[in-house]
């Protein structure tokens, strides 16, 4: 008989913290589900611990490799997994015991929803406080309660945890799984969900402990940098939205300025920057004119996007854009 929810775990090198995740889902109310635990290539004791697991516990099944880098794991994993859902685990982090029986159950009772993740708690291995810039993340992904909100969002920043994410199997084989393409490969997948018409959500609950390192991969991998955050961003908005209208960005500061360079890779024109500071009012940014907002719609039938990195003027900007009559999500998308 199937199991009803397949956890793909990729693993390289997880040491101690590895223990706690496998503890974690083991301890599921949902007892129903399989652990697919990709060894990619560690040296530290992972690979051991890993089969002391297997040979306890029936439901975790081991796949050894070579260090191939996480993609390559991800996806053998997804090639393994046998249940009509999936949900992703990283092996430091660690999921609450109702974890997998709410996701599973949301996604069996609601036909409409075809990704959806889950509020995360953030800490540090160890203990401790995790990083300032990883609080203020997960606080804002937090806040994306619907598809909506998520959708509005998504060209922000990667609008769901990837550990945090169940979906259907059937759905995530579709999209082709994850990309090894040079940059973020849960961002991009998100973005490549939307482009296939899949729908979002997030349970309400805190489900998931997503724990911070000093050595996580988005803070030493150039994949995760913002430049190609950027670049993805900008790909995106090009095959879509932007498809066949130039952009208008909100903001000729370094953010703006770097998006700006990011459209123009991605094969795109860049009308104008709107700006509310009368020093650069008047300016040229890459060719484009700076412009107050009184001038903005003249623009027409542009893109607008606020291209700001401080939530509090995203937010400001936002205000603004729908006094003048700008629809978020047709008109409008808020970027960083």
């Amino acid at each position: 008989m199937l199991p009803a929810v397949s956890v793909l775990l990729p693993v390289r090198d997880a040491g101690d913290a590895l223990d706690s995740c496998l503890d974690s889902l083991a301890a599921q109310t949902l007892a129903d589900h399989e652990v697919v635990a990709v060894d990619d290539g560690s040296s530290d004791g992972s690979s051991e611990r890993l089969a002391a697991r297997a040979r306890q516990d029936p439901r975790v099944r081991v796949v050894r490799t070579p260090p191939r880098g996480l993609v390559a794991a991800l996806s053998l994993a997804l090639a393994e997994a046998r249940a009509p859902l999936v949900a992703r685990m990283d092996a430091d982090d660690v999921a609450r015991e109702r974890r997998l029986e709410a996701q599973a159950l949301r996604l069996r009772e609601d036909a409409g929803v075809d990704v959806l993740g889950c509020r995360v708690a953030v800490g540090a291995l160890g203990g401790g406080p995790a990083g300032g810039g990883m609080c203020r993340y997960v606080e804002w992904v937090n806040s994306l309660a619907d598809h909506d909100a998520i959708a509005r969002n998504r060209f922000v920043e990667s609008p769901l945890v990837h550990p945090s994410v169940a979906m259907r199997t059937a759905a995530l084989r579709a999209l082709g799984g994850w990309r090894d393409f040079g940059g973020p490969e849960d961002y991009d997948l998100w973005l490549r969900a939307f482009d296939a018409g899949l729908r979002f959500a997030t349970l309400p609950e805190v489900l998931l402990e997503w724990r911070d390192s000093p050595g996580r991969l988005t803070r030493t991998d150039p994949r995760y940098a913002p430049a190609a955050f950027a670049r993805l961003k900008a790909e995106a908005l090009a095959r879509g939205p932007l498809s066949d209208r130039p952009a208008v960005l909100w903001g000729a500061g370094p953010v703006g300025k770097a998006f700006s360079r990011a459209l123009r890779a991605a094969g795109r024109t860049v009308a104008a920057f709107v700006e509310v500071d009368p020093r650069k009012l008047g300016q040229r940014v890459h060719g484009a004119p700076v412009v107050g907002v009184g001038e903005a719609r003249r623009f027409a039938p542009a893109l607008h996007l606020a291209a700001v990195g401080q939530r509090g003027v995203r937010e400001r900007i936002r205000a603004e854009a729908a006094r003048l009559g700008l629809a978020e999500g047709e008109d409008f998308f808020a970027v960083a």
